[in-house]
């Protein structure tokens, strides 16, 4: 439906004693403004005819001059909203006739049946935008949100113009077809292409952690001779930096389009590439190809939603997020392109199997005909112990290295196996109160921690519950943010430490394992993926001397006589059983399956096991290969 029907038919739905000033194609809403919304509000059934028969989502404002002054409002709003709520910010944006409201407590913010909402509107016209307050502080949620306040009138405009060309006319294609630009035989820089005569979209554009070399840190872009400008749409399926650790380069080229992914995976993602610049600026080889501005014009551009809302991302193509159980917001992508033409789902990376921090990834569509998968423990011998034993193998090997007196230091990925090994921490900590010993939240992990208390939604149920309780367990008494000097931890008291980064590359790890490496009484205890060329590997394989480069840029030799030792079963990836389930359980059956971000070996190896145990076309493609889809 074009926008001119679209304004048509809002016309002849909207009663006359509403006063229609205006209809607005926002971004994927559309915007109706009126300048009596007691009237409209009297009919409770309005809204729900409006939005089934535009088929959009319809956001209802009140005209720039029913508006009353912010002064005024704020009063009000004191007035209607509980004390209980606990209200800690209130923020007019005039340019979009919104009021966001942060609170502790957003459900009484919201009250029963939307009623407070519904007051605050009609008694000062403003759109009640409501926030939940994370229980721990966090600087990022902060400046994202003060960010996008900040750039209200650029993001206005922005949207305006993206809401006409998805509202454009709806032109038929022929053809659909996916170009691997990264991630395809390989883990690191994950990225894909897809293509209509009329659409273009990347689904993730991230980098390789590993290395800073342009060939083999980033996309395949350049090789594609890929216009940016040409770009419809970047959909996000997480936050980890192998899957949108480029976006704010595509920005600095000339990129000028949405970025499209959930709201955790956006606060998430900003922390993570504020910290890889600050990364590379450390590093020998350079400066990341992008600064702090090309971020921050990402997030103006990036528009989000939740698991199950179908959104349209181009005149043909429907966009939906599913649940993929890796991190918090972690999404499959599903794409529904044409009328019926195609659909397709990349599952980005995926947990089909138990987590204390998600559930497991969704397996239910309403259509698919071709799914691309990851493949990371994709290997034939890729089977991890059941998450028990494994919980119960890392406590016991814990209890052993304190019970010695010694330290264990745990490199962690900040966002995701951080928060699950705080959990196992804390449940530990609680069985065993004779031990005693503090767990050092070092690096982003606090501030990762944080964002996931502003997101409790995203959590399994009794996490959420917790969070909501005012009973964080990121914020158990067990837990010590690392500050100060690090030699004072690793001279002191028996203890846990939790550094990034999780394959030992960089980050504040290299500064503990530099100082305990050589004591026999200490343990390093490895618990998520370590890629080939990565200092983690190198240490798995049982290496007794190692370089790591120091601050000075100098390069030093350190002999490892701690325990090392491997903890399988905390991944946030699926293992090879959960893969082989997984794509057994999904709902409709694809007619094609495609692997991808693993090892070659791994890719090929699980597309041969679905291709021969569920009689499914299955394949293993390259990177740089293109593959017709319809």
């Amino acid at each position: 439906m074009d926008f001119k029907e679209i304004e048509k038919k809002a016309m002849e739905l909207i009663p006359a004693e509403c006063k229609l000033t205006k209809v607005e194609a926002e971004g994927l809403d559309v915007v109706i403004y009126l300048k009596d919304l007691h009237a409209f509000y009297a009919n409770d059934q309005l809204i729900r005819k409006l939005a089934g028969a535009l088929r959009k989502r319809v956001l209802i404002r009140a005209d720039p001059s029913a508006l009353k002054p912010p002064e005024e409002s704020l009063i009000a709003i004191r007035e209607i909203v509980p004390a209980d709520a606990g209200v800690s910010e209130v923020r007019f944006t005039p340019e979009f006739g919104e009021v966001m409201i942060e609170a502790l407590k957003p459900g009484l913010v919201v009250g029963k049946g939307g009623g407070t909402l519904k007051a605050i509107v009609e008694r000062t016209g403003w759109a009640p935008q409501v926030q939940r307050q994370p229980t721990m502080a966090s600087s990022t949620v902060k400046g994202v949100r003060a960010s996008l306040q900040k750039e209200a009138g650029t993001r206005k405009k922005f949207l305006q113009n993206l809401g006409k060309k998805i509202c454009g006319p709806i032109l038929k294609s022929d053809y659909v077809k996916v170009t691997a630009l990264g991630g395809f035989q390989e883990v690191g820089r994950s990225c894909a292409l897809v293509e209509t005569p009329h659409s273009r979209i990347l689904i993730d554009c991230g980098i390789n952690p590993e290395t800073f070399e342009p060939t083999k840190a980033y996309p395949y872009l350049s090789a594609m001779k890929l216009e940016l400008d040409k770009i419809d749409a970047v959909v996000l399926t997480h936050a980890h930096l192998d899957h949108c650790g480029f976006v704010p380069y595509l920005f600095a080229y000339g990129y000028d389009g949405p970025v499209y992914c959930t709201p955790p995976t956006r606060d998430l993602m900003v922390l993570l590439q504020m910290d890889y610049i600050n990364l590379a600026a450390r590093q020998k080889e350079g400066a990341a190809p992008y600064g702090v501005k090309d971020i921050q014009k990402q997030l103006a551009h990036t528009i989000c939603f939740d698991y199950g809302e179908v959104m349209d991302i181009t005149p043909e193509v429907k966009l939906t997020f599913y649940n993929a159980g890796h991190i918090l917001g972690s999404a499959q992508v599903h794409l529904h392109i044409g009328d019926g033409l195609h659909n397709l789902v990349f599952t980005g990376d995926i947990k089909y199997g138990f987590t204390r921090l998600t559930d497991q990834a969704a397996t239910q569509f309403p259509r698919l005909e071709s799914l691309f998968m990851e493949s990371t423990y994709g290997g034939h011998n890729d089977i991890m112990p059941s998450r028990f034993d494994t919980e119960k193998r890392l406590t016991e090997l814990v209890k052993s290295v304190i019970s010695r007196k010694g330290r264990v230091l745990i490199p962690v990925f900040s966002v995701g196996r951080s928060q699950e090994l705080m959990m196992v921490m804390e449940e530990f900590a609680a069985r065993n109160p004779d031990l005693n010993f503090p767990v050092y939240i070092d690096g982003m992990v606090l501030e990762a921690s944080a964002i996931h208390t502003a997101y409790p939604e995203y959590l399994r149920h009794n996490i959420q519950r917790r969070v909501l309780s005012n009973d964080s367990p990121f914020e158990s008494k067990i837990f010590v943010p690392a500050k100060g000097e690090r030699k004072d931890i690793v001279e002191g008291d028996p203890c846990v430490i939790l550094a990034p980064s999780g394959m030992m590359t960089g980050g504040p790890v290299l500064d503990y394992f530099r100082m305990m490496a050589e004591d026999e009484k200490n343990a390093l205890f490895f618990v998520g993926y370590q890629s080939s060329l990565s200092v983690g590997r190198k240490i798995q394989r049982g290496l007794k001397e190692i370089p790591v480069m120091g601050d000075d840029g100098r390069s030093n030799s350190i002999k490892i006589n701690m325990e090392v030792d491997t903890v399988e079963g905390f991944s946030g990836h699926s293992d090879r059983n959960q893969l082989m389930h997984f794509a057994k359980a999904i709902r409709p059956s694809p007619q094609r399956i495609f692997t991808l971000h693993g090892d070659e070996n791994k890719c090929e190896d699980l597309a041969r096991s679905i291709s021969r145990q569920f009689n499914v076309e299955c394949r293993a493609p390259m990177d740089l290969d293109s593959i017709r889809l319809k």
